[in-house]
């Protein structure tokens, strides 16, 4: 009898054997038919309806498949070049409801991996398998960290500050980065903090004056709406007096700060121009303008770290060239100023919305906010005790539950069945502020929980849109200081904004709160439309829904992970993605960078250009 045959044939588990040893027994059989390279045996350890998701471990992707038919396909592909071992649990095992929740550690060839199943009835219904570093290139932490003095005499001596200022003059000049990252904002800096304790050489490209001004430039009364504990960068975490929700400039100050202590190469006042790969030369040729000064940088890798999100998008309205007032886009807004007693139409209805119309009411402006779709509301305390409260609180922190284990513990429930797990959130939070959302949609204001009653998140994760986080306006609408129309916008008179009913909203200033286009917008400005066509639509998992539409493709759409245009990657989100998936992407690039192979498993398809 074979050994891979007794493997598959032990003796199964029974209801009385601790949920450790069960979870123990299916790792151990899982490594062996790996070690066996037999596909097929370890297809058989998943449930008929199952999902492994892995970042970066076993495809060199993100990328989730289903069921034992998914799971023998991707190891049939990768197994030979992966060499997983080494399966160990590394703290006991967890039963609630029948599902046996355990996680564990692992190593492959080239790097060593974490990751959490959830075992049904002894065969594995979720897995994710995560690689956390590799191998010969840790990064310089804890018993590793640099000594900083170098002890001794040298008289050819350099101190660390003239070796950082010697890297500042030559890097980008006489010596080229292998990566560079356009756009400074968080998605930006969390990557190039990465990639700096990877060794990987990097300049981050931000066409503003500082870094944060992303943050500053915008209305004054701009905060992050998700709390500390979710919004934490990579190595630095906010300190326990900094405020649940962060103001703008708070944020803006923490990043130029963070750009400074991690020592990134962040070249603010820099704009690129054009960018366009050359297959002779194996780079990228990148023509940037740096505060006036024009040159171009030939990094091997170009990562688009724009954000979540494209262009604006300035709807095109019969009339707008007549009209006599100001028009705006709600990323143009700096704010209330000047707007004292004027009649002001915000289109929009969403976060953006929302929070200008408050804004604009405190300095006595006359507002109103036109709503051409539902919107899905979710009061702040209810998205703090019920959405966020188990992973990303004081309290989940008491509990042992770290930033890093709440990140892994979200990232292990794959998209499709991740909408089960938030419903029941929301028809608690739909049941307990049931008076709340009666008091809106009598103020004419129109709900909804999404699709499927799924909620905000699965709204962000499918659209990034549609949603907004009330920390006060919503009370502005009930009470009628803030109006709100429902309905399309047809035209604009030369003081007026007109809907398809014929109502005429009289306006001295309309704000357009419309949202934004893909990010492959910027690769249309910066390279060419073609390219743009070729990476297709960024964000978005092919969920059939508004705005994201299918077919199903399981993960988001070309982020932190391979494209269809090779050397070319895009990083962003929120600060909780910026901070999690800049891990990931870090050691794709790094690994390209020693040369290590990536082999790419089910490189995606494009299914919509998106631009």
């Amino acid at each position: 009898m074979s050994q891979q045959t007794q493997t598959l044939e032990r003796p199964a588990d029974t209801p009385t054997t601790s949920a450790t040893e069960r979870a123990r027994r299916w790792l151990r059989a899982f490594g062996d038919a790996l070690a066996e390279n037999d596909p097929a045996g370890a297809a058989r350890l998943f449930t008929e309806t199952s999902f492994w998701r892995d970042l970066v471990a076993f495809t060199w992707n993100l990328k989730t498949v289903e069921n034992p038919a998914g799971v023998e396909d991707m190891l049939r592909e990768t197994l030979d070049h992966v060499g997983p071992s080494n399966f160990q649990l590394s703290e006991e095992a967890e039963e609630a409801d029948g599902v046996v929740t355990a996680w564990f550690t692992f190593e492959t060839s080239v790097g060593r991996g974490e990751g959490v199943v959830r075992l049904k009835d002894g065969k594995a219904w979720t897995l994710l398998t995560a690689l956390y570093e590799l191998k010969g290139h840790e990064e310089p932490m804890a018993e590793n960290r640099p000594m900083g003095a170098e002890h001794g005499i040298d008289p050819d001596r350099k101190a660390w500050v003239e070796r950082r200022e010697e890297e500042r003059e030559t890097l980008g000049y006489t010596k080229q980065p292998h990566t560079v990252i356009i756009g400074g904002g968080q998605g930006g800096i969390a990557l190039g903090a990465r990639l700096r304790q990877l060794g990987v050489p990097t300049i981050i490209i931000e066409k503003n004056d500082r870094a944060g001004d992303s943050w500053r430039n915008r209305y004054k009364t701009l905060c992050l709406h998700d709390p500390v504990w979710y919004d934490h960068l990579p190595y630095i975490p906010f300190p326990k007096n900094w405020p649940v929700f962060s103001p703008k400039d708070k944020i803006g100050d923490w990043l130029e700060m963070y750009t400074r202590v991690m020592e990134l190469n962040y070249w603010s006042k820099t704009e690129a121009l054009h960018a366009e790969y050359n297959d002779e030369a194996g780079a990228w040729e990148v023509a940037v303008n740096r505060d006036g000064e024009d040159l171009v940088l030939r990094p091997q890798e170009l990562v688009m770290a724009t954000g979540m999100s494209g262009h604006p998008n300035v709807p095109d309205f019969k009339g707008q060239d007549v009209f006599k007032g100001e028009q705006q886009h709600s990323s143009e807004h700096r704010g209330p100023a000047g707007c004292e007693d004027k009649k002001v139409v915000v289109v929009g209805s969403n976060n953006s919305a929302h929070d200008i119309c408050a804004a604009l009411w405190e300095v006595g402006a006359d507002v109103t906010m036109v709503q051409r779709s539902s919107t899905h509301v979710i009061k702040s305390d209810s998205l703090m005790e019920h959405g966020l409260g188990a992973l990303y609180s004081e309290e989940a922190v008491q509990n042992g539950i770290s930033t890093h284990r709440a990140d892994m513990i979200f990232a292990s429930l794959p998209y499709r069945i991740l909408h089960e797990f938030q419903k029941p959130i929301y028809d608690k939070v739909k049941a307990l502020d049931a008076d709340f959302y009666d008091a809106l949609e009598e103020a004419g204001f129109m709900i909804d929980f999404g699709p499927d009653g799924s909620g905000l998140f699965m709204k962000y994760l499918r659209r990034g849109s549609g949603y907004y986080i009330d920390v006060g306006a919503s009370q502005l609408i009930i009470d009628g200081e803030v109006k709100v129309a429902r309905g399309q916008v047809v035209e604009l008179t030369e003081d007026a904004v007109v809907l398809e009913d014929g109502t005429e909203l009289p306006a001295d200033l309309v704000v357009y709160a419309t949202g934004y286009g893909s990010m492959n917008g910027w690769v249309a400005d910066l390279m060419d439309e073609a390219t743009a066509r070729k990476v297709g639509k960024v964000w978005g998992f092919g969920s059939d829904t508004r705005k994201d539409p299918g077919p199903w493709e399981g993960e988001q759409r070309n982020m932190w992970k391979p494209t269809q245009v090779d050397h070319l990657w895009f990083h962003g989100g929120n600060l909780h993605q910026s901070r999690h998936y800049s891990l990931y992407l870090a050691l794709q690039l790094k690994a390209r960078y020693e040369e290590i192979p990536t082999p790419v498993y089910a490189l995606q398809d494009v299914h919509h250009a998106g631009i």
